[in-house]
């Protein structure tokens, strides 16, 4: 296969490189930039690009929105996201159009190098290859998507209301309810977006972010 390869962390990139040379498959780059990763695609048209998620210059989601830019405008290239974070506010757009050539694995979860780079022939070749944690969490953001939809006009309006970082008594003052109903409102909206209660989570703050995300 004929591979580039976006990873920032010199060391793995390097490493990656030698094993999958060593294996007889030609790296035609490798680069520390989603930008960089963007630009070797294009001239190599390789057979598949491994991205890494969090490049430079921010480290955040250069990589992964690198990679949906791929699939867009090199459908015959497969993608292979090699991180050790999941990232699901792009991840349903990596899979847009089709699953055909595109897999997302996490650093930590792969042991072994051959089942690697089983996975990159698979990815290659046109099949799917996608960590189970990375689907587990892709399914609970789409539930939780839906239980918005499932949000009455008043309950909207309470998360509205939340999200401006309204007490209880400030939303039961503004719609004109009774501070027991906001409360019932509350319960509801936690439950339609499937937040339960949790030491190590603050379901207030989880129910925000669900809102402003949508």
């Amino acid at each position: 296969m004929r591979i580039v390869i976006a990873e920032d962390a010199a060391v793995l990139r390097d490493g990656m490189s030698h094993v999958l040379t060593l294996r007889g498959h030609e790296v035609a780059a490798a680069v520390a930039t989603a930008d960089d990763l963007l630009t070797a695609v294009a001239e190599h048209r390789p057979d598949v690009a491994i991205a890494d998620i969090r490049m430079p210059p921010t480290h955040t989601d250069e990589g992964l929105r690198a990679a949906i830019t791929i699939r867009r405008d090199h459908p015959e290239t497969g993608v292979l996201v090699f991180s050790q974070y999941i990232e699901t506010r792009y991840a349903a757009d990596l899979l847009a159009g089709g699953a055909q050539k595109v897999g997302y694995l996490l650093k930590d979860r792969v042991a072994d190098v051959g089942d690697f780079i089983d996975a990159l022939t698979r990815v290659a070749a046109g099949g799917t290859v996608l960590d189970p944690d990375v689907v587990t969490q892709m399914f609970a953001v789409t539930r939780r998507a839906d239980g918005l939809r499932d949000l009455t006009d008043r309950e909207h309006d309470v998360l509205a209301l939340m999200a401006e970082g309204r007490s209880n008594t400030a939303i039961a003052e503004q719609l004109s309810l009774a501070g027991t109903s906001v409360e019932k409102h509350i319960t509801r909206i936690f439950s339609k977006l499937r937040l339960e209660a949790t030491t190590s989570s603050h379901r207030r703050v989880l129910a925000v972010l669900h809102y402003l995300r949508s």
